[in-house]
C-alpha cells in the first residue's frame, strides 16, 4: 500500500516545489533592488543599450513565472526518472545565483560583485536547459527567455562595471 501512495501524483505538492522557492527568490531579489534603485543605481553610468527601468518588472514576473511552470513540469515526471534529480538540483542551483545576483550587485552596490555571480548563473541556466531538455522539451524551451535575457544582462552588468570602474 505504502508504494501505491509513494507513485500516486502529488500536485499540490508539486506546485508548492515549483513556485514557492522562485516566488522566495523574487522576493529576496526585490529586497535588495528597490532600495537601491532610485539613489545609487539611478547615478550610475549606462551603456546606452541599457533598457528603461520599467522593462525589468514585467520581464522578471514572466522569466519567474516560465521558470516555476518548467520546474513543475519536470517535478511532475516520476521520481525514480534518470536525470531529474540533477535537472532539479541545477534548477534550483541558478535560482539561488539568480536572488543572490541581486544583494551583490544591488544590496552591495557593487557591478563585479554581480559580475562574479551572473557568470556561473548562466552557465548553470544553459546545464538546466540541457537536462531538462532530456526530460520534458516543453519545460526546457520555458527556460531559452531566461538564458537570452541573463546573457543579455551579464553584458549590460560587464557595461555597467566598465563605465563606472
Amino acid at each position: 500500500m505504502s508504494s501505491h501512495i509513494e507513485n500516486q501524483p502529488r500536485p499540490w505538492i508539486n506546485a508548492a516545489l515549483a513556485i514557492a522557492p522562485v516566488v522566495l527568490a523574487l522576493l529576496l531579489g526585490q529586497w535588495a533592488t528597490f532600495p537601491n534603485l532610485a539613489g545609487w543605481y539611478a547615478n550610475l553610468a549606462k551603456p546606452d543599450f541599457n533598457p528603461p527601468n520599467w522593462i525589468f518588472g514585467p520581464m522578471w514576473t514572466c522569466l519567474y513565472a516560465l521558470m516555476a511552470y518548467s520546474a513543475w513540469r519536470i517535478w511532475n515526471l516520476p521520481a525514480n526518472l534518470p536525470g531529474r534529480s540533477v535537472a532539479l538540483l541545477l534548477f534550483y542551483a541558478q535560482l539561488v545565483l539568480n536572488a543572490l545576483w541581486s544583494w551583490m550587485f544591488f544590496g552591495l552596490n557593487n557591478p563585479m560583485a554581480g559580475l562574479i555571480d551572473v557568470v556561473p548563473q548562466w552557465l548553470l541556466i544553459v546545464a538546466t536547459i540541457y537536462h531538462f531538455r532530456r526530460l520534458d522539451l516543453r519545460a526546457a524551451y520555458c527556460l531559452l527567455p531566461l538564458a537570452v535575457w541573463v546573457a543579455f544582462a551579464t553584458l549590460l552588468n560587464f557595461e555597467i562595471w566598465r563605465l563606472n570602474g
